[in-house]
């Protein structure tokens, strides 16, 4: 089939801005933590652009997108197979034969972004702990178990799909996979030391504030590139992401308000990212109206759920599971009552628009059944990894900061003071010579 040059183009274009999502949110995410570990966390998000890249390549995508046999069988309803390995096969061909004119490379280029910002998500969970080399073994082994058996699930004809699950952008896929798998690990390497006792406030709200910027800037390929075309349904996801993402950060404004007097410039950045989340799985099926309303529901409930991490004693760090893992449930759970476009084999409209109930009856399965399935893998992984090479730093470690101790860098040079000719540290302190006019 002929290349679309404009489809192309777009595909393109939203393969780079979902790849600079992951930079974005090592921004995000080191902004919220404490300046001793800033790197370290950063450099969680910038290694799963390597590794998951490294393992898509080789066998990511036949896992995920590949069919077994003629694409019928029960094991093709779990796991795909292994006809591109290596992406053998993807050079010259248009995209699955399915009309929209983009080459294969493009669309596989896509959906790799996807998996590495999915992995680069569940880190921050692990924020001022975790050794950086068992995050990577960790990273490998759940992209390859969990991320792409997952997506085929739901998108490369296993059996969610089968039933109809409509998840536009991933919000099964990608937000509510990370946030069980972040509960999972937040539960194996237990709290940091001094949680609950100590200050643990973000160090830069400058980066953080960047950090959501760059995430909001991105997601509009992560949501608008998921038509795969450029028409009238790509135009409804743009502007939905838009709606849902600015309404949830004034609600995430208004409750903080309402509660504790005053509204924050991390409760901002934390709202329009909860706005996002909620939209992914909804963008493409939903009028302008029910995304203001997906939007306001989870910046009012998702500000409440990071503070759930206190009353049930898990330390997840910087609040994986309050903002993906129910902000994610928010938008697929929505689709069941809202969803006004279904456009796939099997999918309908939601409850309002005379949808049957079974429709919701997938959008909660599909959440259930994924969120379960990533937390008892991850759970089993990050477990492993801590019986056998270890998974935790050492307490003096920690205290010292995973930054000077794991990358021998620190993120900021405080050393030398440039001010009135005086120096830090050992050297002798000087003060200016007067000058004679």
């Amino acid at each position: 089939m002929k290349i679309d040059g404009g489809t192309t183009a777009w595909m393109l274009m939203s393969t780079a801005l979902v790849l600079l999502m992951t930079p974005g949110l090592a921004f995000f995410y080191g902004g919220m933590t404490r300046a001793k570990s800033v790197l370290n966390m950063m450099m969680m998000s910038w290694v799963s652009i390597v590794v998951v890249t490294i393992a898509w390549v080789l066998y990511g995508h036949s896992l995920a997108f590949d069919a077994v046999g003629d694409g019928t069988g029960f094991l093709n309803k779990l796991i795909g197979g292994l006809d591109n390995l290596g992406l053998s096969g993807l050079v010259e061909t248009a995209t699955k034969d399915d009309g929209t004119g983009m080459p294969n490379l493009v669309f596989s280029a896509f959906q790799m972004t996807f998996a590495i910002i999915t992995v680069a998500l569940i880190s921050g969970a692990l924020a001022d702990r975790a050794k950086f080399g068992a995050w990577v073994v960790f990273a490998i082994a759940w992209v390859t178990v969990v991320y792409f058996p997952v997506a085929h699930w739901v998108w490369g004809g296993g059996w969610l799909s089968t039933l109809g699950i409509e998840d536009f952008a991933g919000g099964t896929v990608v937000h509510i996979n990370a946030g069980a798998a972040a509960l999972a690990v937040a539960l194996v390497l237990g709290k940091r030391s001094g949680w609950r006792k100590e200050p643990m406030r973000p160090h830069n709200l400058t980066l953080v504030l960047l950090g959501a910027g760059l995430l909001w800037f991105g997601w509009f390929g992560f949501n608008a590139g998921s038509e795969l075309a450029v028409d009238g349904t790509t135009g409804l996801a743009f502007m939905n992401t838009q709606i849902a993402t600015a309404v949830a950060a004034g609600a995430w404004l208004l409750v903080e308000k309402l509660r504790d007097g005053h509204s924050t410039s991390l409760g901002v950045a934390s709202g329009a990212v909860a706005g996002l989340v909620a939209i992914t799985p909804a963008c493409g099926f939903v009028d302008p109206w029910a995304a203001f309303l997906i939007g306001a529901i989870a910046g009012a409930v998702c500000s409440y759920a990071v503070g759930l991490k206190y009353k049930l004693g898990f330390d997840d760090s910087l609040d994986v599971v309050g903002v993906h893992l129910v902000g994610g449930v928010i938008g697929a759970v929505a689709l069941g009552f809202v969803a006004a476009y279904p456009f796939l084999a099997g999918q309908n409209k939601g409850l309002l628009y005379g949808g049957p109930i079974s429709q919701l009856g997938v959008q909660v399965l599909g959440p259930v059944a994924v969120g379960l399935y990533s937390f008892a893998l991850s759970w089993v992984i990050a477990k492993v990894i801590d019986k056998t090479m270890g998974f935790r730093i050492t307490g003096e470690e920690e205290v010292t900061g995973v930054d000077i101790t794991t990358h021998a860098e620190t993120g900021y040079d405080l050393g030398t003071v440039h001010a009135s000719g005086v120096t830090s540290g050992n050297a002798a302190v000087t003060t200016p010579k007067k000058v004679d006019a």
